[in-house]
């Protein structure tokens, strides 16, 4: 399986609890493709909704094609992701929850044909959950930082 990663959703991780994870196809114009091979896409405020047993993706942007004409494509349509009914009915009932919703963690090509979106179920931090993560991380980078310093 190649994987080639066109843009991720780094800001994700950062402002939520990833409970779970889904690989969805994506419906995409010719134009949009195109804009998607060359990495014109940006995932920062993106998410994705069920709509009558549908899944969407919306306010992912994706940039015009700059060789395209008229029939270029809005830049940030709903745009329909592909899944399972068994994830789409799954994921109906977890998003009812209180708290969780889905967004784009990566837009992928794979097997240097297929667009995919991997999606996540997602619950949103807390500022103090935000800092416990920032101190969680400088407490590793120093242990880390010893280690090496210990191995000299």
């Amino acid at each position: 399986m190649d994987k080639k990663i066109i843009a991720q959703n780094r800001k994700a991780r950062h402002d939520y609890f990833i409970l779970e994870t889904f690989e969805a196809g994506i419906v995409l114009t010719g134009t949009e493709i195109k804009s998607v091979r060359e990495g014109r896409v940006n995932l920062k405020d993106g998410y994705a909704k069920i709509e009558n047993g549908e899944c969407w993706l919306y306010n992912v942007h994706i940039s015009p094609y700059e060789k395209g004409t008229y029939y270029n494509h809005d830049p940030l349509r709903p745009r329909k992701l592909l899944l399972r009914k068994d994830e789409i009915r799954r994921l109906i009932g977890k998003t009812q929850q209180k708290g969780l919703t889905l967004i784009p963690l990566s837009i992928y090509i794979k097997d240097g044909k297929w667009a995919k979106v991997e999606l996540a179920l997602a619950q949103g931090k807390k500022i103090y959950d935000k800092r416990h993560a920032i101190a969680e991380r400088d407490a590793r980078i120093e242990m880390e930082r010893a280690r090496k310093v210990a191995k000299r």
